[in-house]
């Protein structure tokens, strides 16, 4: 084989490439320098062996029975969207475990933080234990904030795997490498089972993808291991630890602010939240039948209460209520004693009942001046109080009808006042009162006796002037 004649100068070559310069560049370089006297063609060709990286290589790792799983999200095949003729892709969610290869596939049209740990609860289920970690990468359904020490976990996903004794380990960012198995497994789903398919819903999706794992991706014999993935998974499925007897209770978090009755909102109803501070705020997990009232920054729970069945409940004991008056109980007393004095000792005697908890119906009584007149308002206090009913909704109910009956009785005024405006108009017709002809004849004769009257004048004036002249 002939030597290149770039061979004398290699060291020379290997130093540019090392300096990313490209072949035109060195091959210029070396005619300048060098004398080099071959065409650029054999530069050309010389650089590019030198180039020739070696394939890139990676430990492989081992892991035992049972320790861990591998989750992530993939497109399913095109599924017809109910109640229409259009296609779309669903999103396919992928649960390996990475001793045995053994699978659970599932689509879903919509994730959410919720969607998200069901998936994996389903998992578990379908595998009949639960691995020591699970492996994703940072999408926001499971991290919030990602990093490399301390994640920050969502929470129901954090509660769901905390349920399992299973530990979130959250990928780098930018690393699917650390997560190959499950990436491996979703594209030998699409380019072996979904392929060219289409299905008319979700749930024909899904048998299908259960078919094919049952009767042809668990019965494969896996290219790493040589060994068949059934096989293998039966011999993990013992490490895997045991199930709860109960799946998860989800909740929806939010951030609530404790008001100065030292309760908190939810879904129109009152809780109490001391110890927490009367202005804190505190995090509330809304479950189905419970709340729980927990401190922001540890998450410790502070206080659960049972779930109101309907809006407008209180929640807070008796030894609880805070009875002192505050800026706003003031306020509102002040806004009570200018409607009227019924309304003014309407509201003293709710708060002395209810203490601050009860000053949202207080502002429901001064409020109805917004809409009511005053007096109609401080009315429908007064009976109320003589009726011993210390009720908003009484209060309300008694103001729209003494409303009510006012503008019936102003109604009958006008319309009586209208009855009396008829009586007395102009009659037409009478026996005092003469035909219209007479009194056409008589305003004739007067405007003749005017024209006479205005010539005399006239002629009397030019006689006068006459004379003046003479």
């Amino acid at each position: 084989m002939a030597t290149s004649l770039c061979e004398p100068h290699r060291e020379f070559i290997e130093t540019q490439l090392r300096l990313k310069r490209n072949a035109t560049a060195i091959y210029q370089d070396l005619v300048d320098l060098h004398g080099f006297a071959g065409r650029y063609n054999s530069v050309k060709r010389f650089v590019a062996k030198l180039r020739t990286k070696a394939p890139e290589q990676f430990d492989r790792l081992s892991f035992l029975p049972g320790e861990e799983m591998q989750v992530d999200y993939g497109e399913g095949a095109p599924t017809r969207v109910m109640g229409g003729e259009r296609y779309r892709k669903p999103r396919l969610f992928v649960a390996t475990l990475r001793y045995s290869r053994a699978s659970y596939r599932c689509v879903v049209w919509k994730s959410s933080q919720q969607v998200w740990a069901e998936l994996h609860e389903r998992a578990f289920r379908y595998f009949g234990g639960c691995p020591q970690y699970v492996v994703l990468d940072n999408l926001k359904e499971g991290v919030i904030t990602p990093d490399l020490y301390e994640p920050d976990l969502n929470p129901v996903y954090a509660a769901a795997l905390a349920h399992y004794r299973v530990v979130a380990d959250p990928a780098r960012v930018r690393d699917p490498n650390r997560k190959g198995t499950v990436e491996n497994a979703i594209g030998h789903t699409q380019a072996t089972a979904l392929k060219g398919r289409r299905f008319d819903s979700l749930e024909a999706q899904n048998e299908f993808l259960a078919h094919w794992e049952r009767n042809w991706a668990s019965k494969r014999i896996h290219g790493t291991e040589r060994r068949q993935v059934q096989a293998m998974f039966e011999e993990e499925r013992a490490h895997l630890q045991p199930l709860p007897l109960l799946g998860v209770q989800y909740f929806s978090q939010s951030l609530r602010t404790v008001c100065d009755d030292s309760c908190v909102r939810v879904d129109h109803s009152s809780y109490a939240a001391r110890p927490a501070d009367i202005g804190s705020k505190v995090l509330v997990r809304i479950y189905a039948q419970r709340i729980e009232i927990r401190e922001i920054h540890t998450g410790a729970l502070l206080r659960t209460h049972a779930r109101a069945d309907r809006p407008g409940t209180v929640v807070l004991p008796a030894e609880e209520r805070v009875f002192n008056p505050s800026r706003e109980t003031r306020s509102i007393l002040r806004q009570a004693k200018a409607v009227g004095a019924n309304a003014s000792r309407m509201c003293e005697l709710m708060f002395a009942m209810e203490a601050r908890v009860g000053q949202r119906k207080l502002r429901g009584i001064v409020g109805l001046v917004r809409k009511y007149p005053a007096h109609c308002v401080d009315a429908a206090c007064a009976q109320a109080l003589q009726a011993g009913a210390y009720s908003y909704k009484r209060v309300l109910a008694l103001t729209e009808r003494i409303f009510a009956e006012a503008v019936v009785s102003l109604e009958g005024h006008r319309q009586a006042a209208g009855e009396s405006a008829g009586a007395m108009l102009l009659t037409q017709q009478h026996e005092l009162i003469r035909d219209g002809a007479e009194y056409g004849d008589l305003f004739a004769r007067a405007a003749a006796a005017g024209m006479t009257s205005a010539k005399t004048v006239a002629t009397s004036v030019a006689v006068g002037e006459l004379g003046a002249r003479a």
